[in-house]
């Protein structure tokens, strides 16, 4: 088996490549696939796990939190990652129903886990290894509950305050404050604001940067506030040429 088998970890993974306990458990899945061990099941079963902490730790109301604690089986941890994404809310009744079904996927993940996980519980030494049709519905089973989370956390509304997102998942309120908040810079026609930095000797050093990406990585506070004025702002004007004074 290779990692063609779970598309859906794998691009997964792929999205949040800085997060070091999840890449370090992906390594860990490629790896038991590629020597078709039985431990894939153990590294599937922490690779959903981790994939829910990671959304939960995004999307979790710290009034009103959600998370489970560390001790909890993982069908706990895939019913709140599945509530922070307020998947829960879904109109059509046979649509919430078919969500439950992650929880029973889960389950079976975690059952399969314990009783033939080589690395969860010591087994008996002389015991069969599990065929390849055992560790192929697993790996569905992880790779199914994975990709639901994932593809749902891409449609989330995400707070800019305390998300460990970069800059570019918030493209669409980015071009709105690019487009309604100034800077009081260079800016060449069509080119990102130039702030100038004056060196010693009288050299500068100039960089080109969008406004809300200066905002969001120095002070999120001011990106928020600098979005909800932009967003009851008119439509900006783009002058002429004879506006502009130019020749």
């Amino acid at each position: 088996m290779t990692l063609d088998w779970c598309p859906g970890i794998r691009e997964a993974c792929w999205y949040w490549r800085d997060a070091p306990m999840l890449q370090h458990t992906f390594e860990a899945l490629e790896a038991s696939l590629e020597s078709e061990s039985d431990a894939s099941i153990d590294a599937a079963k922490g690779l959903v796990e981790c994939v829910c902490r990671v959304i939960i730790d995004q999307l979790d109301d710290p009034t009103s939190p959600l998370k489970p604690l560390d001790g909890d089986p993982i069908t706990k941890w895939v019913s709140a990652a599945t509530s922070v994404l307020r998947r829960n809310d879904a109109r059509d009744r046979q649509f919430a129903d078919l969500i439950k079904h992650h929880n029973g996927l889960a389950e079976c993940l975690r059952v399969l886990r314990n009783d033939a996980g080589p690395l969860s519980h010591g087994k008996d030494g002389f015991i069969q290894a599990l065929t390849v049709y055992h560790r192929r519905a697993a790996i569905l089973a992880a790779d199914a509950l994975v990709a639901f989370l994932h593809k749902t956390y891409l449609d989330a509304q995400l707070d800019p305050i305390s998300s460990r997102e970069p800059w570019e998942r918030f493209a669409q309120d980015n071009a709105l404050i690019d487009a309604h908040v100034g800077l009081a810079v260079d800016a060449a026609d069509g080119d990102s604001p130039t702030l100038r930095f004056l060196l010693p000797g009288g050299d500068e050093l100039p960089i080109n940067i969008e406004v809300s990406r200066l905002l969001y990585q120095l002070d999120r506070d001011a990106y928020v506030e600098a979005l909800n004025a932009a967003r009851g702002a008119p439509a900006p004007t783009v002058k002429s040429v004879e506006e502009r004074g130019e020749p």
